[in-house]
Order: C-alpha cells, then sequence, then structure tokens
C-alpha cells in the first residue's frame, strides 16, 4: 500500500475542512462524522482479493490500507483522528509495510492517530460527547454496522450516569458525496490519465483481434495495457463480449470464440489513483462491419452524438435519457425491431426490448459515482465539474423470435466520459475511435 497519499496532503486537508463546514450547519450541536476502511474479502480458502479502498475514506484522507477509520470531529482542537494497524515488523515482511501512526500524522495529516485495536476504548469517549453522529448505516461492512449498533446501545444504558448517545444520525453521504460529485481540476487530471490507459487498452484489441481468438486474448491485452505508467488495472471488471454474448448486459465470461462475422463489444475502463474510465466500443471481428451491422451501429452513435452534444450545465440525465431513447426507439422502427408510432411505443416502454438501461451515470472514484441524480424530486441539472458517461445501446439477443433474423444476436453499446464545462461539455475519451470509419481503421489487418 502506498505509505503517501497521491495529492498534497493539504489537499485532503481542505476536503476536511470544508466537510466539517456542513457537519457544523446540519448539526445542533457538536457532532462527528465515522468513516471505516473497506473490509478484506476472501476470495477462497485463505486467498484474499486485492485491496482496494472506500472511496469515501480515500477522498477523505488519500488512506488506502485496510483495517482504519477516520473520525471527524467539529470540537476539540484535534478534528481529524485515524485509525490504523500497527506496524508490525513480522507482518510486514508478508504483506507489506503500513503507516502506523507516526505515519498517519507525519504523511496522512491525521491530528492524532491510535492503533485500530484501540477503536474500543476511544470510539466510546469521542461518540459520547457529540450531539449528531455522521456514520452511513447499511453501507460496506455489516460487522461495523453491528459495532457501532452495540456502542450506541453501550451509551444510552448508562443514561443515568450522565452519559449520552448522539440522539440525532445522519448520513455523511449527504455532505461527501455532494462534493465528490464535482469534480476538482487534480481529479480530471487523474481521469484523462485512466482514459489515456483506457484509450490504449482499447486500440491494442481493435488492432489485434481476429477470427479464431477468444475473449480471453483480448482480455489479457486490457490487462498489461491497463497497468502501464502506473495505472492500477481496471477500474471495473471489463466486459469483453464477442457475437450474441454482447446482448448480455454483464456478460463477463470473457472466454468465449470470436468468430468471423462477429461483433465484439468491449466494456473496459483503467483506474488510476482509484479514479477509473468506463468506456464501451463495439468492432467487428473481421475488420468490417456488415450492412446490418453498421446501419445498428449508426443508430446508436447517432443517439450517443446527440446527447453528448446536449451535455451542458442546466441539462439533466433524465433528459439525455430521453433524448436517447426517442432517437433509439424511432430507429427500431426503421430497422424493423418495432411497429407503431414513437409516441405510443415509449409509453408503453416497448423499447426496453432491446434497450434496457440508462443512459448515464456519475464517474469518478467509482465507475457508478457518488451523488444525487435528482434534487426535491426533480431531476438533477448538470453543473461544471460533473463527469458523465453517454453510453446509449442496442440488444437484440439471439432468440429474439420478434426481431427480423439478420438482426439477432446482436449487441451493440458506445460509451463515452463526458466532463460538464462551462458553457457545455468535453469529450474525455474522444480519441477512442467511435466513427464507423475511424473503428475500421483501427482494425486495420
Amino acid at each position: 500500500m502506498p505509505l503517501t497519499p497521491a495529492f498534497e496532503a493539504s489537499v485532503y486537508k481542505t476536503r476536511r475542512d470544508e466537510v466539517l463546514r456542513r457537519m457544523r450547519e446540519m448539526a445542533s450541536g457538536a457532532a462527528i462524522a465515522i468513516f471505516p476502511a473497506m473490509p478484506v474479502a476472501t476470495r477462497n480458502s485463505d486467498v484474499e482479493h486485492p485491496y482496494r479502498a472506500h472511496s469515501d475514506l480515500y477522498w477523505l484522507t488519500g488512506f488506502e490500507e485496510p483495517e482504519a477509520v477516520a473520525v471527524l470531529s467539529t470540537q476539540g482542537d484535534k478534528p481529524f483522528t485515524l485509525f490504523v494497524r500497527p506496524r508490525d515488523k513480522e507482518k510486514e515482511i508478508w504483506t507489506g509495510r503500513r503507516a502506523g501512526t507516526e505515519g498517519a500524522m507525519k504523511n496522512f495529516g491525521a491530528d492524532q492517530a491510535f492503533e485500530i485495536g484501540k477503536l474500543g476504548d476511544e470510539l466510546p469517549r469521542l461518540v459520547g460527547s457529540a450531539r449528531t453522529l455522521f456514520y452511513r448505516v447499511g453501507g460496506d461492512d455489516p460487522e461495523f454496522d453491528s459495532r457501532m449498533a452495540k456502542l450506541l446501545h453501550a451509551l444510552r444504558a448508562r443514561a443515568r450516569a450522565g452519559v449520552n448517545a448522539p440522539p440525532r444520525i445522519e448520513d455523511p453521504g449527504q455532505i461527501v458525496h455532494e462534493l465528490r460529485l464535482r469534480k476538482e481540476p487534480r481529479e480530471v487530471d487523474a481521469l484523462r490519465k485512466a482514459v489515456q490507459l483506457t484509450r490504449k487498452g482499447h486500440l491494442a484489441c481493435m488492432s489485434a483481434c481476429r477470427p479464431g481468438m477468444h475473449e480471453y486474448d483480448l482480455h489479457a491485452l486490457l490487462e498489461r495495457d491497463f497497468r502501464e505508467g502506473g495505472g492500477r488495472g481496471w477500474g471495473y471488471y471489463p466486459i469483453v463480449a464477442a457475437g450474441e454474448n454482447a446482448t448480455v448486459l454483464h456478460y463477463n465470461d470473457n472466454c468465449m470464440p470470436i468468430r468471423d462475422g462477429d461483433l465484439v463489444l468491449i466494456d473496459a475502463g483503467a483506474e488510476y489513483d482509484l479514479y477509473t474510465g468506463d468506456v464501451t466500443r463495439t468492432f467487428p471481428a473481421s475488420g468490417r462491419f456488415s450492412a446490418v451491422q453498421r446501419a445498428c451501429y449508426q443508430l446508436v452513435l447517432d443517439a450517443a452524438d446527440a446527447c453528448i452534444a446536449a451535455t451542458r450545465p442546466g441539462e439533466t440525465i433524465e433528459g439525455l435519457h430521453e433524448k436517447s431513447v426517442r432517437m433509439i426507439t424511432e430507429g427500431m422502427v426503421k430497422l424493423g425491431l418495432l411497429k407503431g408510432e414513437a409516441d405510443q411505443l415509449i409509453k408503453e416502454n416497448a423499447y426496453r426490448r432491446y434497450y434496457m438501461h440508462r443512459t448515464s451515470h456519475w464517474l469518478g472514484l467509482d465507475v457508478h459515482d457518488v451523488g444525487s441524480y435528482s434534487i426535491d424530486g426533480k431531476p438533477r441539472p448538470l453543473e461544471a465539474g460533473m463527469v458523465i458517461t453517454i453510453e446509449p445501446g442496442l440488444y437484440i439477443a439471439s432468440d429474439e423470435e420478434n426481431a427480423p433474423k439478420e438482426l439477432r444476436g446482436i449487441g451493440i453499446r458506445i460509451e463515452d466520459d463526458i466532463l460538464v464545462t462551462n458553457p457545455g461539455h468535453e469529450n474525455l475519451t474522444v480519441s477512442i475511435p467511435r466513427s464507423v470509419k475511424d473503428v475500421e481503421a483501427a482494425c486495420t489487418r
């Protein structure tokens, strides 16, 4: 694990100061916020999955080790407490260096740091002095939820002794997720680097693909290129889907043969400093689209282009989805997939047989990043600094009897990463081939 944060320590302090300011605004009296690390996940037997830090904890502290807890308090002169694993020479031989309490303060800016084993002693003192507790119940660690419930129960049981549990519990995501939603310039830079690695991987797959290869051959190229230049690998497990496998939205077997005439759909993004790209490209295994494939692809591309062009401050993700749905539905009628008037087909959700997902989502430290999609029950207007995906698609199952035979088994998605700017947008992934001409050129043998 890195012993220093990705950005300067002052970056995280500025973020924490803003979180503390908003905590004071929301709370009546003293407030405390608790952010536990992501638990270690077992793959099988005594083998663990590679550890990945919790995005909220990482955004606030830059700290990536497991078994850590960050505590922010609005009272006293030590607002940032970090609980960490102790230095242990023997264990560090097996699993790597640890920051320890000294590193937590020196490198990560903690005002005070304790070994994680002292959490049971220190946390009741910290929590018991607060009137509002910011803690996300039902998060990623059920065991820590249970620990917090027991702590609050124990504090309430001591009420007659003058010990009080916080009478109010709030989700810290109301603050942290709102701040994470608007990307700082340094975060955009990290996304650009993730996109550069993502581009390299996608181009390698387009260039190398041949009928007779397997999906795993292309997956291997992604793994290689996503690691180069300081990349962390993929930000989510890649989808490498050939032929009818591309009609399965979250296909990830990535093991089947690639046949002549197949379209290959790759949904994959590299991770850099824990920020991830999220890009989908669909290309012909043979290097050239058939006429039917080209017609389907152009439909999806036109919808993507229209949505990207419409992305600007004040627009909404819901509005972009409606635009995409209308264009895809009208195209389905022209292709013979649906019959009727577009308005009625949309009203009946008929398009969902072949286009069943949303068009956009937030992007950042998480591939499906945090942040509310609505405010007071209304679609949230986009603002400069937000990053979204645009990803229309068309999926016609091979056993779809209502579809023309020549369309069955075609799966297409085109996905780009869009930074909202003033007054418009920037397509961060525009250099990854998108048009029919550019995709075929990238597949040149």
